[in-house]
């Protein structure tokens, strides 16, 4: 066993103050890198050792089990003690271990089982259809969304307001789901902590026990707490018992789940918190990289406050590229993936940062064709992605309807009501008159034997879909598969809707991309001419969805969103596309605290790099089938110009800070031989009503900006725009 000395040996000053603090609640403020787990892992070795309290006295509360087994881990390594009996683990964990323990008073059998999130979906699917309700006018994924939300506020049913038809419907949805939940005796996740919050509030004698048995409360990552979660941990702790809280306020990024970091300023008053201990000390990167760091994260006004700081030395520059365009940037990030490569750096100590998932196609690209091995982190690669797919194959079903894979692909997506029976049947025909599925289903509505309409309208949209192809652009069909087919508007009602949408239209600016290419090589794509464009789409896109995705274990290239980024580290870090619009992303100037908020994920990407930091914007980008003008983004501004090393560039000079400004100022130039006039009202089908703003470039690459109020100024590719004068 290590005696006291030797446990708190290597701790710095602060890091040594949190650990050895008296029985009082504490803030942690552990910035990145700054050795919050050692500081918690040691807190809690340090109070069993110096006989405060027993390992079963204590709770330790993390957001991962993973990072539960790791603490529990190390505390075995300090101290000879027995952790299995331990309460750690994450909020889900914990509450289960109390309602089983209490499952008659919290109204539950000793046998109860949890849902998880697919399981709750389909439990709320099932319901919805006994109750006959459009799953296109309330989708599933939104129905559960919006009852782990109401949970998640710590509210039942009939506590929620409901303001009109469609919010009454939703909240008749979730009490009839509440009490299918009871009937089988099962809970789902948002579920365990809402019961067992219901359960300690409403039993004094309960609640007495576990707040005289856990003295300490012990809490990893507190500002992702929701407001459910913190109000859990107020009742645990009572008002004798301390809660030890770790997190960064400057690293809160889930807003979109539910995270408060309102919470740790709650704690402070209600826990009437003396001293905020500061970990500000880095041991990860270099000072440039900390300092670039704290200037962009100084321009947020709601934050507790700190500056990291560390004693390795100032390190390289954070290096900036001014990429003339989206392909040009990602060339130039294989480039020098490459140079580094070959002077001793593992891939796997690389990682390439996004905003957006759909980002990431024009990337893979680049890497797929250079022969770099890469790994999506957390995610699927670009044409494995779920909703691409369902795009592809109503293309390949254009291109050849007896695809049999494709057509079982989206028969049913999105649903028109055909069944397994009906599948089952269909396939069957097929067997006994030896041809495709779509013979098959064609035989079927010519005899009259369709079985419902739902096949007689699958039939119909493909044999509308392939007659609209003949004759258009490869974009053009890319854009019919994914809105002609409901694929759209079947993911408008999708809780991760925003991100599908963007993957789908993405899928349109490759099909503009390969087009491109594909005459930049004379029509001689994959050295095949006989193919035509579409086949050879749909095969490029089978190539890169099929192949180079990095094995487990095999060294590769990290790519992934900043947000699944967070709690990891590499040697180098490449953060592209930092343009206005999208990092910030434009969604964020219309909520509040948004562009806060994006600040902190600016702020994460950034302090993964150990060594090596690059940022990269482009002037122009391809993105949702159209050409965008990019404006840097502000975060790279608050960045002081002697930390940086512009590679290609020079500082660009810009008088005012309003970047809503700089969006809309036109551009005075001749427009007489212009389609339409500056000022002129015209309509977009995707964007609605808008007025012409202003011209860029020339006759042959034609680019019209167009202000459209609530959807905000966008700029449209002139041949691909389809406008209509108003």
């Amino acid at each position: 066993m290590q005696n006291q000395d030797s446990l708190l040996t290597g701790l710095n000053n602060k890091q040594l103050e949190a650990v050895t603090l008296p029985h009082q609640s504490a803030l942690i403020l552990a910035g990145a890198g700054s050795g919050k787990t050692r500081v918690l892992t040691t807190r809690i070795a340090w109070l069993i050792q110096t006989g405060q309290i027993s390992p079963m006295g204590l709770m330790a509360v993390t957001f991962t089990n993973k990072a539960a087994k790791e603490m529990l881990t190390r505390l075995t390594a300090m101290l000879p003690i027995n952790t299995r009996g331990m309460w750690a683990g994450t909020f889900h964990g914990l509450c289960n271990r109390l309602l089983r323990a209490h499952h008659r008073e919290a109204g539950l059998p000793s046998t109860f089982q949890i849902l998880d999130t697919a399981d709750q979906l389909s439990s709320i699917k099932r319901l919805m259809k006994l109750m006959n309700i459009d799953d296109e006018k309330y989708a599933p994924k939104q129905v559960q969304g919006y009852i782990n939300s109401c949970k998640e506020e710590g509210l039942r049913a009939n506590k929620v307001d409901a303001y009109d038809g469609h919010s009454q419907k939703l909240r008749e949805i979730y009490e009839e789901y509440d009490k299918q939940c009871n009937r089988e005796s099962v809970a789902d996740f948002a579920e365990l902590l809402l019961r067992c919050y219901e359960l300690l509030s409403r039993d004094e004698r309960i609640r007495n026990h576990y707040q005289s048995r856990f003295q300490y409360i012990l809490v990893d990552e507190f500002q992702d707490t929701n407001k459910l979660q913190y109000q859990w941990l107020k009742l645990l702790a009572g008002k004798e018992n301390c809660l030890f809280a770790v997190g960064d306020d400057d690293q809160s990024i889930y807003g979109f789940r539910g995270a408060r970091v309102g919470n740790m300023r709650d704690f402070e008053t209600d826990f009437n918190v003396q001293n905020i201990v500061k970990l500000e000390e880095n041991y990860r990167s270099h000072s440039n990289i900390l300092d670039a760091a704290n200037a962009i994260i100084s321009h947020n006004k709601n934050r507790l406050g700190k500056n990291l700081w560390t004693s390795a030395g100032a390190g390289e520059p954070v290096r900036i590229y001014e990429a003339y365009n989206d392909n040009d940037e990602a060339q130039f990030i294989v480039d020098e993936v490459k140079m580094l490569q070959s002077e001793g750096t593992p891939l796997a100590d690389m990682a390439l940062l996004y905003r957006s998932n759909a980002q990431s196609r024009v990337l893979e690209h680049a890497l797929f064709s250079a022969n770099l091995p890469y790994r999506v982190y957390g995610g699927l690669r670009f044409f494995e992605r779920a909703e691409v797919k369902h795009a592809l194959a109503y293309m390949r079903l254009m291109a050849n309807a007896n695809d049999d894979t494709a057509l079982l692909r989206v028969i049913n997506f999105p649903a028109r009501g055909i069944g397994a029976r009906s599948l089952e049947q269909l396939q069957e025909g097929a067997r006994q008159n030896d041809c495709s599925l779509w013979q098959a289903a064609l035989n079927k509505v010519g005899n009259g034997k369709a079985g419902g309409k739902g096949l007689e309208g699958f039939v119909a949209l493909i044999r509308e879909m392939t007659d609209q192809a003949y004759g258009i652009t490869l974009a053009e069909v890319a854009e019919l598969a994914t809105t002609f087919s409901g694929l759209k508007a079947h993911c408008e009602n999708d809780k991760d809707g925003e991100d599908r949408i963007e993957n789908l239209e993405e899928l349109v600016t490759a099909a503009v991309a390969f087009t491109n290419q594909a005459f930049g090589n004379h029509n001689n794509v994959d050295g095949d001419t006989e193919q035509d464009l579409m086949t050879q789409f749909l095969t490029h896109a089978s190539l890169e969805a099929g192949d180079h995705q990095a094995t487990i274990g095999y060294d590769a290239l990290q790519l992934m969103t900043v947000h699944a980024s967070k709690g990891l580290e590499f040697k180098a870090v490449f953060i592209s596309g930092l343009e206005e619009g999208l990092c910030p992303h434009e969604n964020s100037l219309s909520e509040n605290n948004g562009l806060e908020e994006e600040r902190r994920l600016m702020y994460v990407a950034v302090t993964r790099a150990r060594q090596r930091l690059y940022l990269s914007h482009a002037q122009s980008r391809m993105l949702h089938g159209q050409v965008r003008y990019g404006i840097p983004s502000r975060f790279l501004d608050e960045i002081p110009e002697g930390l940086l090393k512009r590679l290609n560039s020079k500082p660009m000079a810009r008088s005012s800070s309003n970047y809503a400004e700089s969006y809309a100022a036109p551009v005075a130039q001749n427009t007489n031989n212009y389609p339409y006039k500056i000022g002129q009202g015209v309509r977009h089908n995707k964007f609605g009503e808008g007025v012409v703003v202003s011209y860029e470039g020339n006759a042959a690459n034609l680019v019209i900006k167009i202000n459209f109020g609530n959807n905000g100024l966008k700029t449209l590719a002139m041949e691909y725009a389809k406008l209509e004068k108003i």
